[in-house]
């Protein structure tokens, strides 16, 4: 349980004691900054901690929003503070601290004064909080908690503060100004902030005007049922299989019902994040599941499809494959392209100018969203397509929308790299040698080429890759299956990969390097188990895909998490993108018949076996960051 300390006076009528015990705090008080410090030596160190003054006057959703989330090591609104057990030998410094001189330094004293103005969004800066005194502490706006949290930052301890928006969080001391602070707490609905609260802000046209509207409600409905993030998440996950199970029947009912229960996942998909946002239900066993979920329902989806067909005698395993490995290398165009430019230093463009220009006009900004084809539009154009036509027709559908979408923003994203004076940093080089996937294949033949690497042109990594990646798709399309053509190609696909990474990815365009190499393997699957003509064939190579993909997606959201990408070891014993490539066009030479779909199979079950028990390890482990997707970033 966690525990709250009121500091100060006690404040006639107020309610900040029945407050904080509804967020589950424990409440005990104290007088002044000994009695504080003498409190919190008491708290166990592994418990989260709040500070708040007992004047303390605001909406109940202010105080869950300061003390409570759990993605913070520290956060404050004025005249509240909270540290978790992170942050709380820091905490008992500065209370000590406190305790011994009485009041903060000048630089801690203005940074109180500064932090702690009123937080509401119509006057941010009206001056309404009046100064109070709490005996044996500071001076300041929001008492003790304020010095306390100013003091934290000077420690090197980041302090969150929430955007209140409309919320009222102050620490009046007259009469006069309680009075009117109640008036303003009165006159909004905190409730139907905290449901606003929990939609993104930035999301698609569907789901913002189709989903939001009432999935909102059924968060509210979950949280006061006592269900969790993860409960919902599995629900949803459980609901796109049925619909895939659906989808496999082949038949039209099946079809019918397979569309409206990707719908219900859907609506549960956007459920369990607003959730999350209702009660502030973050942690890293849900950043995994929400993570790796939505892509396991979709392509699940896809196969569901394929087996649909296949039992009225139409074979679309190829367009599904084709679907799955378009919509991965979609979103490894958008995380090379985001981690590029995360910090980047002059990061500016005519044409990105332009794009906040066009986000200014209401119509374009719904229209732009919709291009692109976000998981909203998506699903539900597959829904409808997959009640009304054939899978095949779905899949053609899908694959053209995703390739127009495609173009679309990688056509943008490249003209804003050619336009933009954008210095990389050594931290988005990293990035994207992780986001690359390179093998030990690569990373030998690399160290024998960095010197000459560095001669080469800016643009160098890019096309090498791009030449690499299509040779071996083409040769592999072009050459007869079972030739010793794609396994040439394959090994100079290698060498032009090492080559490509043997300097820092910082030029305008390496970020495309990643990508490039998604497609070029994948590419490379889909194109031999096509041309292969081997029963199950398409089926294995759309596993072995799957379990790769996986390994990419899991490989994104660790460096989202700040952690870095998998360990090095597991990168090498899957070989990296070079070393699968050539291993899957050795299998075809070796293999011409019912052998090669046993030798994808069982490769894909190594791989599957592999990347899914390092990821678990990992996802489960303390130090797993709590990575929430709160961009609204269409995926």
């Amino acid at each position: 349980m966690s525990t709250a300390i009121l500091t100060g006076p006690p404040a006639v009528g107020s309610s900040v004691v029945d407050d904080l015990r509804a967020l589950g705090f424990e409440v005990r008080t104290a007088a002044d900054a000994e009695a504080l410090a003498t409190e919190l030596a008491r708290v166990p160190a592994d418990q989260r901690v709040a500070v708040v003054d007992s004047r303390f006057l605001g909406h109940l959703h202010a105080l869950r929003l300061a003390l409570t989330d759990p993605r913070f090591p520290a956060a404050a609104v004025t005249g509240a503070m909270t540290a978790r057990p992170e942050a709380r030998a820091a905490l008992a410094q500065v209370a000590a601290r406190q305790a011994r001189h009485g009041s903060p330094g000048p630089a801690v004293a203005a940074a109180t004064t500064a932090a702690a103005r009123p937080q509401t969004a119509e006057a941010p800066d009206r001056g309404h909080t009046s100064s109070v005194t709490d005996p044996g502490g500071p001076a300041t706006p929001g008492g003790l908690p304020d010095a306390l949290a100013a003091e934290l930052l000077t420690e090197g301890v980041p302090v969150h503060r929430p955007e209140l928006g409309v919320l009222v969080a102050e620490v009046p001391a007259e009469p006069r100004e309680r009075a009117r602070v109640r008036t303003e707490i009165a006159a909004v609905d905190d409730e139907q902030v905290r449901l606003r609260g929990a939609v993104k802000s930035r999301d698609g046209f569907f789901t913002t005007f189709c989903i939001s509207p009432y999935s909102r409600y059924i968060a509210r409905w979950c949280a006061r049922r006592g269900l969790t993030p993860n409960q919902v998440t599995t629900a949803s996950l459980l609901t796109a299989l049925i619909a895939a199970g659906c989808a496999a029947t082949g038949t039209r009912p099946g079809f019918v019902a397979a569309g409206l229960l990707l719908i219900a996942s859907f609506v549960l998909d956007c459920t369990d994040g607003q959730l999350a946002r209702y009660s502030l239900q973050y942690s890293t066993l849900g950043a995994w599941l929400d993570a790796t979920f939505d892509r396991a329902k979709e392509y699940a989806y896809y196969a569901g499809l394929a087996l649909g067909a296949a039992r009225g005698g139409d074979d679309v395993w190829a367009l599904a494959l084709g679907a799955m490995v378009l919509q991965t290398c979609r979103h490894v165009v958008d995380f090379s392209f985001n981690e590029a430019n995360h910090d980047a230093t002059g990061n500016t463009s005519p044409t990105a100018a332009l794009s906040d220009r066009l986000d200014s006009v209401g119509w374009t900004v719904w229209a732009r969203r919709m291009i692109v084809l976000p998981i909203g539009e998506r699903w539900a154009m597959i829904a409808v397509c997959t009640a009304l036509t054939t899978p095949r027709i779905t899949l053609w559908v899908l694959l053209v929308g995703c390739a127009l979408a495609a173009c679309y923003t990688t056509a943008g994203r490249v003209l804003r790299s050619l336009t933009r004076k954008a210095r990389r940093t050594d931290r988005a080089a990293q990035a994207l040698a992780e986001l690359a996937d390179s093998g030990p294949l690569a990373e030998g033949f690399a160290a024998l080429l960095r010197r000459p690497a560095r001669a080469l042109p800016a643009f160098a990594a890019p096309a090498l890759a791009l030449l690499g990646g299509a040779a071996v798709v083409a040769v592999a399309a072009l050459t007869p299956f079972g030739g010793p053509w794609p396994l040439l190609a394959a090994l100079g696909y290698a060498l032009t990969s090492a080559l490509a990474v043997a300097r820092p990815l910082k030029g305008a365009l390496d970020w495309l390097v990643p990508p490039v190499f998604r497609a070029a393997e994948y590419g490379t699957v889909l194109v031999l188990a096509a041309r292969s003509e081997v029963n199950g064939a398409l089926p294995a190579a759309f596993g072995l895909v799957a379990a790769v993909a996986y390994h990419h997606y899991d490989t994104v959201y660790r460096i989202r998490g700040g952690t870095g990408a998998p360990p090095r070891l597991l990168v090498r014993v899957i070989g990296g993108h070079e070393g699968r490539t050539l291993a899957v066009a050795a299998i075809a030479v070796l293999w011409h018949h019912q052998g090669f779909t046993i030798a994808l199979t069982a490769l894909a079950g190594a791989l599957a076996l592999a990347v899914l028990i390092e990821s678990i390890r990992f996802w489960v482990s303390s130090g797993a960051p709590a990575v929430h997707d709160e961009s609204g970033e269409p995926a």
